[in-house]
């Protein structure tokens, strides 16, 4: 049974996928800062974990930032380069198990589609997402290992950071709760710890890229917003997407397999 490879090219991450007929083989991801060397790295690793040759690979399907580097085949299988808005739409529809959806790519920076089997439409970007928050974490509690960070954002309090809706009004305000944030890091308390303003930052990056999914939801009718990316996957991220969820009545999904998702969308495109 033929097989084809989907390979998500990132900055300092590959992600591979294997699909055939009968669904994915296995999944696996290498960190290497050279987009090249990460691409082998992953497709000799894939291969050799699933005890698997060149010859029962089909073709090789790529994208993502780092496929640009690459150049003619992969261990002589026929690789091809798939665009990867395309990519990011039919994999999310895919790892959700939906017909249609807007799914958002958190990667270093942020992609919003509208995905459909028979259209995947790109429908803004931003320059907030994953980089962002590795950036501020850097810059300003000198954190740069994402684990370590995460770990301080668990322990943090938002109360010493942000301005809530209470904070500056005793008047209620329709549709929006007293915790909902009014000014992300608006409160400028001098208490506030290393903690504490890790989990600014979460909160800083998840309500912005929140708010634009949300806005994009509403004005192409669609009731279902996907998150992927391997952002996606910070604990503390999927409770403010949560909150969104709840305060306007938006179904978001982050998917068991969200990291993977556009390495399968790239595969799919290749069927």
């Amino acid at each position: 049974m033929s097989i084809i490879i989907g390979l998500d090219i990132g900055g300092s991450t590959t992600k591979i996928i294997g699909l055939r007929q009968d669904g994915l083989i296995d999944q696996d991801l290498v960190r290497a800062s050279d987009p090249v060397a990460s691409a082998f790295g992953a497709l000799g690793k894939f291969l050799s974990h699933n005890h698997l040759i060149p010859d029962e690979i089909e073709k090789i399907m790529v994208t993502g930032v780092g496929s640009s580097y690459l150049r003619g085949d992969l261990l002589g299988v026929r690789t091809i380069r798939t665009e990867e808005f395309k990519a990011i739409g039919l994999g999310g529809l895919y790892v959700s198990d939906l017909e249609e959806a807007i799914v958002v790519s958190l990667g270093t920076g942020t992609a919003f589609v509208k995905a459909s089997p028979v259209c995947v439409e790109h429908l803004i970007g931003s320059g907030v997402g994953g980089g962002t928050l590795q950036g501020l974490a850097d810059r300003m509690i000198h954190i740069r290992d994402i684990d370590l960070f995460a770990a301080l954002a668990e322990q943090g309090d938002l109360s010493r950071i942000d301005l809530k809706i209470r904070d500056i009004t005793q008047d209620e305000i329709p549709g929006l709760p007293p915790d909902t944030t009014a000014s992300n890091f608006g409160k400028r308390d001098e208490s506030a710890t290393p903690e504490d303003i890790a989990l600014g930052i979460v909160n800083l990056v998840f309500q912005s890229v929140g708010t634009i999914a949300v806005m994009a939801a509403r004005a192409h009718e669609i009731n279902t917003i996907v998150f992927t990316g391997n952002l996606s996957q910070l604990d503390q991220g999927k409770r403010v997407l949560q909150v969104f969820s709840d305060l306007y009545d938006v179904n978001v999904i982050v998917p068991e397999l969200a990291k993977f998702a556009t390495a399968i969308g790239a595969a799919l495109s290749g069927c």
